[in-house]
């Protein structure tokens, strides 16, 4: 039985095998966009992959320390000469002396051979990364051609949805920031260095407004912790009217404000509009000079409202107390306004300190109070800049047109002065107008002659 149903099966798959085909359906599809250029997507890729090994912060570090040894060598040399010239007996201790002033010179010009063998590798492949990122963006601007359905153009804007929506999540799930801790009281130990800069750019206004202030507030409202602000004196090198807000580091460098202008008055200068480039944000709030008055004002940036309180009766105003260097006083330097890791600060001078430096704890409130008061034994005059980091005040003077020094030191927490703490400062402009440091990052923030630098801080 079962050899039968097979036979019928066999007989049934032949008869099929020779039954006549259907009739046959062609299709022919032609693509008339153009093919997808694989090939050259990954050369952009390993294009951008080369760049970003190229250029890295090794780079620096690198020629920050040959400039560091060439420094520390040429010193020796200056010292060694002058012992030679102080206790040369023309015999054998000037000979031996002389050999080793000559070796030295001999590594120093070593040193400046492989300093400009560096300079100008770095400057060829600044030029040749700066051409390949000029190729690289027009490949992919021919690359996003074949993007008709829109696809990364739809990802980006779901990128940017995305952020705002963690934006408004954090900004509602926001908790009250921790109290400042007491000044005098530092994490990150004592101020040993700066470095730099690390950042020098000519801002939005190439070459306008040499007086003005920059930085970061120490105390951001919710979705504003990358923000950096601005402020120029945009009437005579004295006075200022608004405050110009950046979202990123990189929007400053590039000049992309927003919102852009938060004005204080209309008018420049009026009542309770800012005088003298000294000025700070904190907790969404500028404190600078009042306009034609020997207070400070609070300028809140959301409220749009001021407040002011005045500071001791016989404080200098009105540019008759400055910042000083040999040759020149910084006009309307009266105040310096200044944030630390403990909240806000203000350094004056008075007729009745005879113009001593004078510092103040300023209180928040409505309206802000002047707090505890310390009087110096620095006089004003003598000094280009004050900055306050964990809750010691630093003092700076001019040196020459390329260098600045940190000298002198009050630390609050103990009342004690120091006037030689000899931290250097490498300079991109003669002048710094203002000087601002910022413990979120640990940076100082200074305007030279309308460029914007910055420094890293360094700490025991």
């Amino acid at each position: 039985m079962k050899l039968q149903v097979v036979l019928v099966l066999c007989v049934v798959f032949a008869l099929s095998l020779q039954a006549p085909s259907a009739e046959e359906c062609w299709c022919e599809l032609w693509n008339e966009e153009k093919a997808f250029p694989h090939d050259k997507l990954g050369m952009v890729e390993r294009n951008a992959s080369d760049c970003n090994s190229n250029i890295s912060p090794d780079k620096t570090l690198e020629l920050e320390s040959l400039l560091l040894g060439l420094e520390r060598r040429i010193a020796q040399v200056h010292r060694d000469v002058s012992v030679l010239e102080r206790e040369d007996d023309g015999e054998l201790y000037g000979v031996l002396s002389l050999y080793v002033v000559e070796n030295e010179v001999v590594e120093i010009r070593q040193l400046l051979d492989k300093l400009n063998h560096t300079v100008e590798g770095d400057q060829h492949l600044s030029a040749d990364t700066t051409q390949q990122l000029a190729d690289l963006r027009a490949q992919m601007g021919e690359m996003e051609t074949f993007d008709t359905m829109e696809v990364v153009k739809a990802r980006l804007a779901n990128q940017l949805l995305k952020k705002d929506l963690d934006v408004c999540r954090n900004s509602l799930n926001a908790t009250v920031p921790p109290n400042p801790p007491p000044q005098g009281t530092c994490p990150h130990g004592r101020l040993v260095n700066v470095t730099g800069p690390q950042v020098f750019t000519a801002g939005e206004y190439p070459g306008s407004y040499s007086y003005g202030a920059w930085g970061r507030d120490p105390e951001p409202q919710p979705g504003k912790q990358n923000w950096y602000w601005l402020v120029m004196m945009t009437s005579s090198n004295r006075y200022a009217h608004y405050v110009r807000l950046y979202s990123s580091l990189s929007s400053l460098i590039v000049g992309k404000s927003i919102p852009g202008n938060i004005l204080i008055h209309s008018s420049n200068p009026t009542t309770n509009t800012i005088q003298g480039p000294n000025n700070v944000l904190y907790r969404g709030a500028l404190y600078y000079n009042c306009y034609n008055q020997h207070d400070v004002c609070r300028f809140n940036l959301t409220a749009k409202t001021v407040s002011s309180f005045k500071l001791p009766e016989g404080t200098r105003y009105n540019s008759k107390g400055n910042f000083c260097n040999l040759d020149e006083c910084y006009p309307y330097t009266d105040l310096d306004l200044a944030t630390d890791e403990s909240g806000i600060w203000v350094t004056y001078t008075t007729t009745q300190d005879f113009g001593n430096l004078v510092l103040s704890k300023v209180e928040e409130g409505e309206p802000p109070r002047l707090g505890q008061t310390w009087h110096t034994a620095i006089y004003k005059q003598a000094v280009t800049n004050t900055f306050m980091a964990c809750g010691v005040l630093y003092a700076t003077r001019f040196v020459s047109k390329y260098v600045e020094e940190i000298f002198y030191a009050l630390d609050t927490s103990t009342g004690k002065e120091r006037f030689n703490v000899g931290i250097l400062m490498k300079k991109m402009a003669p002048n710094i107008q203002a000087l601002n440091y910022s413990p979120v990052d640990q940076m100082l923030h200074a305007y030279c002659n309308s460029n914007l630098v910055s420094y890293k801080v360094w700490f025991e």
